[in-house]
């Protein structure tokens, strides 16, 4: 377990930096099949249905190399004649959320998949690279600490924490310092 920095989750919901993962939508990937499985048994748990369209939206959600919006994820799930409406991808996407199987990044109003469980109150840090559109989810429980101590000054009880932060990513960064022959 790492205390003394952040505890990066190790997966990227942006643009390929080279890890292609080689499939889209209704494709199965090893990823994807464990996103479903425990879904499957997280819905069992709770006694909640894991109704088609939540499947769908998740595996689209899952498939995609960046994060989509509810439209996006309408759209790709619509066929011809059959349209599915934003307002029934919101809601699954609702379910999605609270059992943790997709974060919402609110700044892109938008939504990627998470291939792991966090731990209780556990808060996420999200790094959003202004330059290539990556997105890559951590934990950085310095942070948390800080955090927790001034929403209990505040009084204030979170329904969740995740932290939004913009800049560039070291792969941008090293292309970029490649490009102008600098080193670092």
């Amino acid at each position: 377990m790492q205390e003394d920095g952040p505890a990066r989750h190790g997966h990227d919901h942006g643009h390929d930096h080279g890890h292609e993962h080689g499939h889209g939508h209704g494709a199965a990937c090893g990823t994807c099949t464990d996103m479903l499985a425990r879904a499957e048994r997280l819905c069992r748990e709770r006694d909640l249905q894991f109704t088609r369209l939540r499947r769908d939206v998740l595996e689209t959600v899952a498939a995609a190399h960046g994060p989509l919006g509810a439209y996006d994820i309408a759209e790709r799930l619509s066929l011809p004649g059959r349209r599915v409406a934003a307002v029934s991808v919101y809601r699954a996407l609702d379910f999605l959320t609270e059992l943790g199987l997709v974060h919402r990044i609110a700044s892109r109003n938008a939504f990627v998949s998470c291939a792991h469980e966090h731990g209780v109150g556990e808060g996420l840090v999200f790094l959003i690279c202004r330059s290539c559109g990556s997105i890559d989810e951590t934990t950085a429980p310095e942070v948390e600490a800080g955090l927790h101590r001034a929403l209990a000054r505040a009084g204030f009880r979170p329904a969740s924490r995740i932290l939004e932060v913009e800049g560039e990513c070291g792969a941008c960064r090293g292309r970029a310092q490649g490009d102008t022959g600098l080193a670092s």
